[in-house]
């Protein structure tokens, strides 16, 4: 199926809810470039996708996994409202799989949990309605650390992350979506991200990527 360059969803969804006092807005420089090139590339068979934010988009999937099959559709800065209006894109090839975590971000602009939920629903409902043959694998945000200083708005959230977390688990259970919980793996003895797999307590180093290709392995979601 060649991909559409018409962005009005884009446009649609975008946001501020100021009254709230959460922001909604995703629409990047950043995230449209992204975009316009995920949209721009050819869909291929059997793809296997990783979607998300920052955390994703850092990862060289396609090179962790010996496989060319392996896409990277992670956007730096992304929230869950982004990843609803970018489904079509994603969806377009009918990958084989579609790993997803994302979250971490709607938490640190004050985007309530059950708004998050929310989300996740709507994108469990859109993989389920437009491509039912994908498996489709949710994943928990990761932990922080606030023992660095770069991403402020991100730390000393944990308690919220957990409750989304468990809020998601929930959901998937409702639903017949496979869960992977990363969370409890990536934390240190103080119940913080563990500094041996970041370097700004909130994003990954090598081995936090290698840890997390680990778990998905165990879980026989990859070889």
């Amino acid at each position: 199926m060649k991909k559409s360059l018409v962005l009005l969803s884009l446009i649609s969804a975008s946001a501020v809810v100021t009254a709230q006092g959460w922001d909604s807005t995703y629409r990047s420089t950043y995230y449209e470039q992204k975009v316009t090139l995920h949209r721009s590339i050819p869909d291929t068979k059997n793809e296997i996708i990783f979607l998300g934010n920052s955390i994703t988009d850092m990862g060289e999937w396609s090179e962790i996994w010996k496989n060319t099959n392996v896409k990277n559709r992670g956007i730096s800065g992304d929230i869950t409202f982004g990843v609803l209006a970018r489904m079509d894109e994603v969806l377009s090839s009918s990958p084989a799989k579609l790993f997803v975590m994302i979250g971490v971000n709607d938490i640190a602009r004050n985007i309530p949990e059950a708004v998050i939920l929310a989300n996740y629903r709507r994108i469990i409902d859109r993989v389920q309605a437009a491509s039912p043959k994908t498996q489709l694998i949710m994943q928990s945000v990761l932990p922080t650390n606030d023992e660095f200083k770069p991403f402020k708005n991100h730390y000393g959230k944990d308690d919220r992350i957990r409750a989304v977390n468990n809020g998601l688990q929930a959901l998937c259970a409702d639903t017949g979506v496979i869960f992977v919980n990363l969370y409890p793996r990536f934390l240190d003895a103080s119940g913080k991200l563990d500094k041996q797999y970041t370097n700004d307590g909130l994003h990954l180093t090598g081995a936090g990527y290698m840890l997390w290709k680990k778990i998905l392995i165990e879980q026989k979601l990859m070889n």
